[in-house]
């Protein structure tokens, strides 16, 4: 008979993996945030002022930690929902962990679309004059049906969506792996996979933590980068109205919408916040929410004390499917550019949008500009004119901040929403699967005993 019981280097490794800026010494955290604003600061200054040599160093720091982060990314999804459904195999709760992120994922999603809506009828964004949308020009985009969005996700080699980065299929390989182990027998073999996915997950942890000391010269680079794109002035009058709604929406359901949301539920949202602040923080300059899953997990975990099974299964997920910033921004952008092109916009075209725009931010995939490009795949699938996005394009980055923000906040808070409800059934699990693996510790124990017994007899 064989357990899982992880040996004790491997629980210390575990622990060790999981410490981050949040369990330092009050001094070194105090070291930590100061070097974090001086970081910030000369990323403003750097910036502002703009020397080409700087720009082009600053622009290097943010291309190699975003590159990091895409390349912690993507093992550390398929490891963490691996890990998860094999453990939590078919006589735990993963069945209702999936059950209340799927709801707590759709209902922030809609509700997003909804506030999208809303304010772009009370608000009624002008249409852009002819003579300045013909000033910028997009590539044709091939349209692609929802066929071929999901052909896309079914890989056609294992190895393909990890050199890609093609987060849904690495979910469906992944969930589909886990699943099996879930099933096997729990013998040696299955143990020893368990313990090597185990292992691996505890190295990237380490990695992670690794990234997060130099996370502040990242920070750096990336506010340079931003302030020098907004010290060009890209900004068309004839937009305002439009980037006030999209920028505005995302807001209220950054600050409004999900808190309510959080004191529904009973939670604190200032305190979750607080916790959440460096996963939102890499958010905002990152422009990834897929980039910033570990720095997500780590925060809820440390942090907010999510119950690392559960957030190493929801996190995963709502990275992928959890797209609030996304909802809303495909949802005003159609709207506007279907007004702007002649189509009228009315309660049921609104009402329908809403539901197209929930969906294709589901399977919208958590990267940099992720979101403006499947807008444009859509629009034209359904041959609505895309030349506006071009017109776009310029302040697209600043959109995409707050979006990515609004997203990992909301990843956030779905968290924190399921280890609420479920953490009780969660700790049960827990302590059967700790009281099985005592008494089958206990039996073998008590069996080698009486075969010891046995042999003292016949020696005797």
């Amino acid at each position: 008979m064989t357990t899982n019981t992880p040996s004790a280097g491997n629980v210390d490794s575990m622990e060790a993996a999981r410490s981050t800026i949040a369990n330092l010494p009050k001094k070194r955290r105090l070291i930590t945030a100061g070097f974090y604003i001086v970081c910030l600061v000369l990323g403003l200054i750097i910036g502002y002022a703009n020397n080409p040599g700087l720009n082009e160093l600053m622009t290097f720091i943010a291309t190699v930690f975003t590159r990091l982060f895409s390349f912690i990314a993507v093992p550390i999804i398929a490891l963490a929902l691996i890990s998860t459904l094999a453990k939590l195999g078919k006589d735990s709760s993963s069945g209702q962990i999936f059950g209340h992120t799927v709801f707590y994922t759709l209902s922030t999603t809609i509700v997003a679309a909804v506030v999208g809506a809303i304010l772009f009828w009370v608000l009624q964004p002008a249409n852009v004059p002819a003579e300045v949308a013909g000033m910028s020009t997009t590539e044709p985009v091939q349209p692609t049906s929802y066929y071929d969005h999901i052909l896309s996700v079914i890989p056609n080699n294992i190895l393909q969506p990890f050199v890609s980065g093609n987060v849904l299929s690495v979910l469906l390989i992944a969930a589909a792996v886990g699943m099996a182990l879930a099933v096997m027998p729990h013998n040696e073999r299955r143990t020893a996979v368990l313990n090597t996915l185990v292992g691996l997950q505890d190295v990237l942890f380490v990695l992670i933590r690794w990234i997060l000391v130099i996370l502040p010269i990242g920070i750096m680079g990336f506010t340079a980068q931003l302030v020098a794109q907004l010290g060009e002035g890209v900004i068309l009058g004839s937009l305002a109205t439009y980037f006030t709604v999209v920028i505005g929406s995302n807001l209220l359901q950054m600050f409004v919408i999900i808190p309510l949301f959080l004191i529904a539920r009973g939670l604190n949202p200032l305190r979750i916040f607080r916790g959440m602040l460096p996963a939102l923080a890499v958010a905002f300059f990152s422009k990834s929410s897929a980039g910033t899953l570990p720095v997500t997990m780590a925060s809820a975990e440390n942090n907010c004390h999510v119950n690392p099974k559960i957030s190493r299964f929801v996190l995963p997920i709502c990275t992928t499917i959890n797209m609030n910033g996304c909802a809303a921004f495909i949802l005003i952008t159609s709207l506007y550019l279907m007004q702007n092109a002649g189509i009228e916009i009315t309660l049921t075209t609104t009402i329908v949008w809403i539901f197209v725009a929930t969906i294709a931010a589901v399977g919208n995939a958590g990267v940099p500009m992720g979101c403006y490009f499947l807008t444009i795949s859509l629009l034209s699938s359904m041959h609505i004119p895309v030349i506006l996005m071009g017109v776009i394009l310029p302040v697209y980055a600043v959109i995409d901040m707050i979006e990515t923000g609004v997203n990992v906040w909301s990843d956030s808070a779905v968290a924190n929403m399921v280890n609420k409800d479920l953490s009780h059934e969660i700790n049960e699990l827990e302590q059967k699967e700790h009281e099985a693996q005592v008494a089958a510790v206990a039996a073998l124990g008590a069996e080698s005993l009486v075969q010891e017994a046995g042999n003292a007899n016949r020696n005797a």
